[in-house]
């Protein structure tokens, strides 16, 4: 289980990247929407399935009224056809001007999604591109900052071309500063790839100065039906290369997870023996 943040510099494909990784998970997931800008999957992948009293932008006004812990869960949606509740959504905001009043709200909500982590799902949120306050630090007031803070691991989607990664480059500046001074640390930062371009993944990782996690295969096909709804065949490619990249940052999460425990302090039979 993991929770795991995607960004991106500018449009990247951070969306269908995350649904890819939300579809594909071996366990049980969670796909929050928290891109400022606002969710689109309701609208596209589930074809406007859904009620509009439904979703993220209704926990700010729960928050205030001191329930967002017991309506939390009822503002998800299924993304699974069969409706078994394995694949879950919780939808953005409909409005982009929402996202400011939930300023407060961002922190109580990445509280929540420790606690779905800690019941067996996979986390993975879609952070959109993202909005800085200065040059070593993430908008507060914009952006939902607490919940990269707190993730196992946040990852810069670019994909593999020289207009992306250039993009790149400034924003993953701003991000590691800003995790390394008010997240869990700056090696939470990977890159999760898209290779639609000529690029390679060590010509990346060189060029931006962090780790490629992960590499989802370029799918114009399977970002269609991400994109536009899933009444089409949906394909595989994607997905596939989803479940490989599952892996290595599973990898990663259990890593980090294993650094920040505290150490063990020794009891006194131990000390004695």
């Amino acid at each position: 289980m993991s929770v795991v943040a995607l960004v991106s510099g500018k449009s990247a494909g951070v969306t269908c990247s995350a649904l890819a990784l939300a579809l594909s998970s071996p366990k049980p997931s969670l796909l929050v929407e928290a891109d400022p800008a606002g969710g689109t999957i309701r609208a596209g992948y589930l074809g406007g399935e859904g009620n509009a009293s439904i979703g993220l932008h209704r926990l700010a006004a729960a928050d205030r009224q001191g329930t967002l812990a017991r309506e939390f869960s009822q503002h998800f949606v299924s993304l699974d056809r069969d409706n078994t509740g394995q694949r879950l959504l919780l939808p953005g905001l409909t409005d982009p001007t929402q996202a400011a009043s939930l300023s407060r709200t961002w922190e109580p909500i990445s509280r929540l999604l420790g606690v779905m982590d800690q019941t067996g799902h996979d986390v993975i949120i879609d952070a959109g591109r993202i909005l800085t306050e200065s040059e070593t630090r993430l908008s507060t007031t914009r952006y939902p900052a607490p919940l990269l803070h707190r993730a196992d691991a946040v990852l810069m989607v670019v994909r593999t071309t020289q207009a992306s990664i250039t993009a790149a480059a400034p924003a993953i500046r701003v991000l590691r500063e800003d995790l390394a001074h008010h997240g869990t640390g700056s090696d939470a930062l990977g890159l999760l790839l898209i290779e639609e371009g000529s690029f390679n993944s060590s010509q990346v990782q060189q060029y931006l100065q962090a780790p490629v996690v992960g590499m989802l295969a370029w799918d114009p096909d399977s970002a269609d039906v991400f994109t536009h709804g899933a009444y089409k065949k949906l394909p595989r490619t994607l997905l596939r290369s989803a479940r490989a990249a599952h892996q290595t940052i599973n990898e990663l999460v259990t890593r980090r997870r294993v650094q920040l425990q505290p150490a063990a302090v020794p009891t006194l039979a131990g000390r004695a023996s």
